[in-house]
């Protein structure tokens, strides 16, 4: 089978196609899916069938989202999304210089960053936090004339590069669980230290990535004046209601890393600021559902992309991909630039650098030793192959979890102000940097 004629090639490439023309996602996950079925030899009922089976898989994290949409606007109805801005606004005062707008830019973006990286490790909530921390801030972003863009790529990076050097919380999963084990069944045994190493030279083009950002959106961007869900019900700021929602805020972290279930901690979050009575019992399902509203598109994407991921894996067209574009290559250098893009390809249209590590190690580990590269090589060679796409795929939670937060006032479009500047500025460095660490270590 040629490169053109494979089904994996022509799905991602619909997927990112569609999504470039503004069809809503979820539709565009579906048309790829159906291409990758279809083309790979399934009828229309398997297709259909093993699209199904994979929408479970993301039932999970969409119901999450729907959880802290709702747990949001009861944060947002307490007054103190309003209140943090005022106070952060009249910091600005009337004129405010522009060393004082740079330094409250820098500071806020700062915290941005700061709280993405420590949700991978110290605190390991993943993209939980972000609907609840980022909403608040929009009014301030607007009055900073704050481009989103570069909020998008800072809560990106922050969400991706911990995961790929430090082996703590999600770091763990992806090196210890995922990456070390993945590349010991494929035969090639690494200590467990070795693999942070690996992983070094990468993460420093994800550096580079996010450089580039700062340098390219550092220019003011208007925005609408801002009106959060919920915020126009909001009751005055009392010591209570601030009471009231330290409780609750504790009350979902705490049960959130007990329980490791984002859905309790939501839920249990929610349930207080209700009997607290910030959220009036019989006003509880109106702000419920204005928060299910608020992140429904985003847990639909997820759900609709576990189902392309299972189309994709029943195809068993990622092997012939590989083989197809690695036959006859006796070049180290250009073996490497050609496995780190099939990666970009993969994890693009599956959406989860996680779910790629197995899917891939097999094919590459056989054809990393035989090419020569050192075991160091190639754990960098899989890991950034894997990386590749997590940043600017419209299903990845890495652009998701940012859209969700910063798309709460409906003027932040997932595939423009997201999808696009994140592919842009993480991929390209990445990509270099893991073929410069295969050509290295």
């Amino acid at each position: 089978m040629s490169l053109l004629a494979n089904p994996v090639i022509w799905s991602v490439l619909i997927l990112m196609g569609l999504s470039l023309a503004r069809m809503n996602v979820v539709l565009a996950l579906l048309c790829a899916a159906l291409v990758a079925g279809l083309g790979s030899g399934l009828d229309l009922t398997a297709t259909l069938s093993a699209f199904s089976s994979g929408l479970g898989g993301g039932a999970n994290i969409a119901l999450s989202y729907a959880l802290l949409g709702a747990f949001a606007v009861a944060i947002a109805r307490s007054g103190i999304t309003e209140w943090l801005a005022g106070r952060i606004i009249a910091r600005l005062g009337g004129t405010p210089a522009p060393q004082q707008l740079r330094r409250i830019r820098t500071l806020l973006l700062t915290v941005l960053l700061a709280a993405a990286v420590m949700s991978q490790n110290l605190v390991p909530i993943h993209i939980a936090f972000i609907p609840i921390l980022v909403p608040p801030l929009l009014e301030v972003m607007h009055q900073l004339r704050l481009d989103r863009r570069l909020a998008a790529c800072i809560l990106t990076f922050g969400l991706i590069t911990p995961y790929m050097v430090l082996p703590v919380g999600f770091g763990s999963i992806f090196l210890h669980t995922q990456l070390g084990p993945s590349l010991a069944n494929a035969g090639l045994e690494l200590p467990k230290g070795d693999l942070p190493l690996a992983m070094l030279l990468p993460a420093a083009g994800m550096v580079v990535g996010l450089i580039l950002a700062c340098i390219r959106y550092r220019q003011p961007r208007d925005y609408h004046p801002v009106q959060l869900p919920g915020e126009e019900q909001h009751a005055p700021l009392s010591s209570r209601n601030v009471m009231v929602a330290a409780i609750a805020l504790a009350a979902a972290l705490a049960l959130q890393l007990y329980s490791d279930s984002i859905i309790l901690g939501a839920l249990v979050g929610f349930l207080v600021f209700t009997a607290g009575g910030v959220v009036p019992w019989r006003e509880s399902q109106d702000a419920f559902t204005q928060g299910v509203k608020m992140m429904s598109l985003i847990g639909f994407i997820m759900i609709a992309a576990n189902g392309y991921a299972a189309v994709v894996q029943a195809g068993d067209q990622v092997p012939a991909l590989v083989a197809t574009v690695t036959s006859g290559l006796q070049s180290p250098p250009l073996a490497a630039a050609l496995l780190l893009l099939l990666g970009l390809f993969v994890t693009l249209g599956i959406g989860s650098s996680f779910s790629t590590i197995p899917i891939i190690t097999t094919l590459y580990v056989p054809l990393c030793v035989a090419l020569g590269f050192s075991p160091l090589a190639t754990a960098a060679l899989v890991g950034s192959a894997a990386a590749l796409g997590d940043a600017g795929s419209p299903a990845s939670d890495s652009t998701l979890g940012p859209t969700a937060g910063l798309n709460a006032d409906g003027q932040h479009d997932h595939i423009r102000d997201t999808v696009i500047p994140t592919f842009m500025h993480y991929n390209l460095p990445l990509m270099a940097a893991g073929w410069l660490a295969a050509m290295w270590l």
